[in-house]
């Protein structure tokens, strides 16, 4: 028995001389903050969508090559990877950021505000850092700078990963971290560990928030098409509305979410967030064509929702005069935080940040693709917080108003850091 309390309160003394930050890499990070706003000015007043990301790859990749750092570029069309060897041997930890941006017309009024325009998907549309991956790359960018200057402490190598179209790849193309891994970005040495972060627009600054287990969600892409009878609009009983269908398909969808879903498991979503019929006010349209998300994070209630939307859609169609069919897309899977990894790397995240902003949350129905490295390797993704102090109004993701307080990736620039050194100290 006191030799098992020994052995505890050992390991637990060199979790926590880990997690203390060297006072020369503490001074280093401060120093280069305005460096890493900077950066962030820059890829923010600049942003790219996905599989587009040509100008952010060139500056990431001067950065890391003036580090001295074994650099690969065009990994997954637009990505690019840094090799940092330590001055010991040891395992691979590898760092992710992603680094495209949104089809989202800026509409804020900060001085680095983006002006960049493009056609997507044939429409007329801004480009703005809407999700907060110009933060990501900033932080790791000056992460790969200060561990650069600091190779005496690293016991193997660092990975560090700038992934392009994480926001999912254009129409016909791939991208992503699935086209990252198909093309060996964790082999060639082989990755031991992944560690990644998100900034949270509704986190308070100095707070990180991480959950051990299912965190994020699986996320599909359904589309349904419907077919109807083309009629005029005054004798809509000489036809079959597909209109009239679509709504009483999505109105069915709900009932699987509320009446057959066991969600004192786990949480579900069915989203319809797109309906296209029709050309004309008194014309009832031969089609129509329903696009949603699907969010689960069971399996089991994945595999549930998906056969009862198949099975609905088509008899509801049925009863009314139509038909349906329903194609599915998968574009994440559940982004889970490996338990033993996750227990070891709290003690990190505590030391750095302060115990008491170090908060367990709950699992979310939002999608994030670096899922699929946790499918090959153990994995630990956690979020940062982006929200100024005191502030009570957040600015959601994904929206024109979306809003980042800088100071908040200081921490961001630490807690990468100091995870990379303990996990390779430890292992």
């Amino acid at each position: 028995m006191k030799k098992t309390l020994l052995a505890l309160l050992l390991v637990l003394g060199l979790q926590i001389t880990q997690a203390q930050m060297d006072s020369n890499v503490l001074k280093d990070i401060e120093n280069i903050e305005s460096q890493v706003i900077d950066w962030r000015h820059y890829f923010h007043k600049y942003p790219e969508l996905s599989n587009r990301e040509f100008n952010t790859a060139k500056k990431i990749e001067d950065h890391l090559r003036s580090l001295g750092m074994e650099v690969t570029t065009g990994v997954a069309k637009t990505g690019v990877v840094g090799l940092l060897k330590g001055d010991q041997p040891g395992k691979v930890v590898a760092l992710r950021a992603d680094i495209d941006a949104l089809p989202v017309t800026e509409r804020n009024d900060l001085p680095f505000k983006s002006e960049v325009t493009t056609t997507f998907l044939d429409k007329e549309t801004g480009v703005m850092h809407a999700c907060g991956h110009d933060t990501h790359i900033a932080i790791l960018m000056g992460v790969a700078e200060i561990l650069s200057k600091h190779k005496d402490k690293i016991k193997g190598s660092v990975k560090f990963i700038f992934q392009p179209a994480e926001e999912g790849p254009p129409p016909g193309e791939e991208g992503g971290a699935k086209l990252m891994i198909k093309e060996g970005v964790l082999t060639n040495p082989d990755v031991d560990a992944i560690f990644g972060l998100h900034i949270n627009s509704g986190t308070p600054v100095g707070t990180i928030k991480y959950k051990s287990g299912g965190t994020m969600a699986a996320v599909e892409r359904f589309v349904v098409n419907v077919r109807g009878k083309q009629t005029h609009g005054s004798a809509p009983w000489s036809g079959v509305d597909p209109i009239l269908i679509s709504a009483k398909i999505i109105d069915g969808f709900q009932t699987i979410i509320s009446r057959e879903s066991p969600l004192v498991e786990e949480a579900a979503v069915i989203t319809v967030g797109k309906i296209t019929s029709g050309v004309r006010f008194n014309i009832i349209p031969e089609s129509a064509e329903l696009i949603g998300t699907v969010r689960t994070l069971d399996p089991n209630m994945r595999e549930l929702i998906m056969r009862r939307m198949t099975e609905m859609a088509a008899d509801i169609a049925k009863a009314y005069g139509g038909s349906a069919t329903i194609e599915w897309q998968n574009n994440t899977v559940v982004t889970y935080n490996d338990p033993d990894l996750t227990a070891q790397t709290l003690p990190t995240l505590q030391a750095v940040a302060g115990e008491e902003n170090v908060v367990l949350m709950k699992a979310t129905t939002g999608g994030e693709d670096f899922s699929y490295f946790q499918e090959v390797v153990p994995g630990f993704y956690f979020f940062l917080g982006g929200m100024t102090p005191g502030n009570t109004t957040p600015f959601p993701h994904h929206t024109p108003d979306f809003k980042i307080d800088d100071s908040g990736m200081l921490l961001g620039v630490k807690a990468m850091t100091q995870v990379a050194i303990d996990y390779l100290n430890a292992n």
